[in-house]
């Protein structure tokens, strides 16, 4: 069958991965990146075109759509060109190598990424989205295709020393990393840190700089964690706090959360935090959910237990699989009606006036007055440059009840009871909209950042199912994506992929379980983090500049081994892994392991010099390692309501410093006490629990009173 048959189906049809299936029809002769494809370009001597993205990306089906679909470009594509689809999710290695040179000959990045190779697998030139046809002073696809195939055809020396030239420089980059001669001034960083996010904070509307704005969770985490550090009596630590409720607010008034349905959604297109990218990812609902969970413990108020409830209860209801772990996305497109034939972006979250109207009856009005509904659509049309939103309204909080109470005349508990009737009615019929496209590959290393999520919940907002959340989905990681030697796969989708872990896999899963042990004493959660901080220290720590390395370097495709250097969307995992590092040896008195973490600090020295605000979550592991931290041992019945009181009393605060044992007789107290010698010694007690509050592995004396633990814990242990 001719490639460009409609019918035509390519090499993709064999994948897993969502987004190469959503390509596995295109009359683009398609690849998955592998030896096949590699071995075709080098016996034809052609050029290996690499495009990567992921299956929720809204401008990775523009591209699809405008020329992958296309059946003449296509043509081009199969004549001159190796074609090879990645998703970034299942290969980031892949990806990061690549992104970064389009950065460093670009300036910019993003999805998705097009990218022209040698048969060697080395960048000649790339780009990101390309559109259609010429058009605002950008070439064309075809017509850069065509171009590069003149290159290749007549000055193909030329190329490759190009390529030979950027693969060298990009070598030379990666090495460059390794810090001169000093040690880290750790004040000084967090010094810094704090003053650039307080300079390029957005005293009106929240968030650090202008639009587009990202939650960037991280950041929010460090400020907590600063705030702590300074001191509520200090007006620095109160500034801290201020900078992230005041994000963590206007992220949750404006449409980048969902009223109806609950979780966030990517980012903001605006300074206001109105209209959002509307697709949905794990990787955020797990840091957010942290993000809100930690401001709650901070300063007691129910809105923000209730919007991490919210979170969480979207990922229960959405993502989560069957047996156990969450699915990775979802996308910002949909059909607007069962019968249309073109996505449009924000179709399924979108409503017309009339629409909720015709819901709502008589309690619209109230409604629409605090959600910002306007007969005309609610989006600026600087938010909304293509029309895609052309006379609809994406909820947002425009007024408090308080001010709805007050400009409508009527009562708050009316205000109240309108809106959440009102949500829940629109709520069921959303539901019967085209659903957007889910993602349904299950990720190591998100699924890690959400069982975090769950074990924090269940303990500091007392609903204990959410750690039935987290054990399912270790349960389901454990037996799914761990191979016999004890490694991790990256992803599975209807079986594993086969795809080793990378360190972020490791760094993210261990942090879910350390996270869990902490809220359940569980201690097949801990012996699990221990074996997976050994094997990642195996395959990835770099012996001689510290750190980790993204890759364990096994794979030849994949041309050069680094380490990240920025804490994204997503933190890095030698920044993740400084933090695991230091709190596993505070916990299991590893003092081989907290040299590793001051390591992987000290690795990151000299960008964090250069630019703290890129390294917030490094920033939280260097203000963890500052003072000695305080252990808790909790000794009795790990299913008692009595120790579910006592964990209550010592995760409804905020602790940053805080690291929680168990002692329960048998195997668990066991294990411990060959690590940490003086459980051995601890009694566990046939009723209730006694808790022992411990500084630097000393302890003052254990008490089994509740109102004497407070106490204890109040006076900082």
């Amino acid at each position: 069958m001719p490639a460009d048959s409609p019918a035509h189906t390519n090499r993709l049809a064999e994948e897993k991965s969502p987004y190469l299936l959503q390509h596995a029809h295109n009359p683009v002769d398609w690849y998955p990146w592998g030896e096949e494809a590699f071995a075709k370009a080098r016996r034809e001597n052609k050029v290996i075109f690499l495009s990567v993205g992921y299956s929720t990306c809204h401008w990775c089906h523009v591209m699809e759509h405008e020329s992958f679909e296309n059946p003449a470009t296509a043509g081009l594509m199969n004549e001159h060109f190796v074609n090879i689809k990645v998703d970034r999710e299942e290969r980031p290695d892949v990806d990061a190598l690549y992104m970064h040179f389009v950065q460093a000959t670009t300036g910019q990045g993003g999805w998705p990424m097009s990218v022209w190779l040698t048969p060697e697998l080395k960048p000649i030139v790339g780009g990101t989205y390309f559109p259609p046809v010429d058009a605002h002073g950008r070439a064309g696809f075809p017509r850069v295709l065509q171009q590069i195939a003149e290159v290749w055809r007549q000055q193909p020396e030329k190329a490759l020393a190009q390529a030979d030239q950027i693969t060298q420089a990009l070598s030379q980059h990666f090495a460059a990393g390794s810090n001169p001669p000093g040690k880290a001034n750790k004040e000084r960083i967090l010094d810094a840190g704090y003053e650039q996010f307080s300079e390029a904070f957005d005293e009106k509307y929240g968030g650090f700089g202008s639009a587009p704005k990202f939650p960037r969770p991280s950041v929010l985490l460090f400020l907590h964690r600063e705030y702590a550090r300074r001191g509520a009596h200090t007006a620095e630590g109160r500034r801290a706090m201020e900078m992230s409720t005041k994000t963590l607010d206007a992220m949750a008034r404006g449409g980048m959360y969902d009223h109806l349905g609950g979780g966030f959604h990517r980012y903001s297109v605006d300074r206001y935090w109105h209209i959002p990218h509307y697709e949905k990812m794990l990787y955020d609902q797990g840091q957010l959910a942290l993000a809100y969970l930690e401001a709650f413990q901070i300063t007691q108020d129910d809105r923000y237990s209730h919007l991490a409830g919210g979170i969480l209860g979207y990922v229960e209801r959405d993502l989560e699989a069957p047996d156990g772990g969450f699915s990775s996305a979802e996308d910002a497109d949909s059909l607007p009606t069962p019968e249309a034939t073109r996505k449009k972006e924000g179709a399924f979250y979108v409503w017309t006036q009339a629409e909720i109207e015709e819901v709502l009856g008589n309690e619209a009005e109230l409604f629409n007055a605090v959600y910002g509904v306007k007969p005309e659509g609610n989006a600026r049309p600087e938010s909304d440059p293509h029309g895609e939103l052309e006379g609809t309204n994406t909820l947002y909080e425009k007024l408090t009840f308080q001010g709805a109470a007050q400009t409508l005349g009527v009562s708050e508990q009316s205000v109240l009871q309108a809106t959440s009737d009102g949500g829940s009615k629109l709520f069921e019929v959303r539901l019967k909209r085209p659903r957007p496209h889910l993602d349904d590959k299950i990720l190591t290393a998100w699924n890690g950042l959400m069982i975090a999520a769950f074990a924090r919940a269940s303990v500091a907002t007392e609903q204990t199912h959410y750690r039935d959340n987290a054990g399912k989905a270790i349960a389901f990681l454990r037996d799914n994506l761990m191979t016999k030697d004890g490694r991790l796969l990256r992803s599975y989708r209807e079986g594993p992929s086969g795809i080793p872990g990378f360190a972020d896999d490791y760094a993210f899963f261990i942090w879910g379980l350390i996270e869990h042990y902490q809220a359940s004493g569980e201690i097949g959660s801990l012996q699990l983090a221990v074996r997976l901080q050994e094997k990642q220290i195996e395959l990835f720590y770099d012996e001689v500049g510290g750190g980790f390395y993204n890759h364990d370097g096994t794979d030849p495709s994949v041309l050069l081994r680094f380490k990240e250097d920025h804490d994204g969307a997503e933190p890095s995992a030698t920044s993740v892994s400084a933090h695991n590092l230091l709190r596993l040896a505070a916990m299991l008195n590893r003092e081989d392991w907290r040299d590793l973490g001051e390591a992987c600090i000290e690795s990151l020295r000299q960008p964090a010099e250069d630019q703290p605000t890129a390294l917030p979550h490094l920033m939280t592991a260097i203000q963890f390692s500052l003072r000695p931290p305080r252990q808790v041992i909790l000794a009795g019945d790990l299913q008692s309501e009595n120790m579910e009181n006592f964990r209550t009393e010592l995760f409804i605060n905020f602790a940053p410093h805080q690291v929680v044992l168990y002692a329960d007789g048998g195997e668990g107290q066991a294990w411990l006490a060959e690590r940490v010698g003086y459980l051995k010694d601890i009694q566990v007690p046939k009723k209730g629990v006694t808790a022992h509050v411990c500084e630097n592995f000393t302890c003052k004396l254990p008490v089994s009173d509740l109102a004497k633990f407070r106490e204890q814990l109040d006076n900082g242990g």
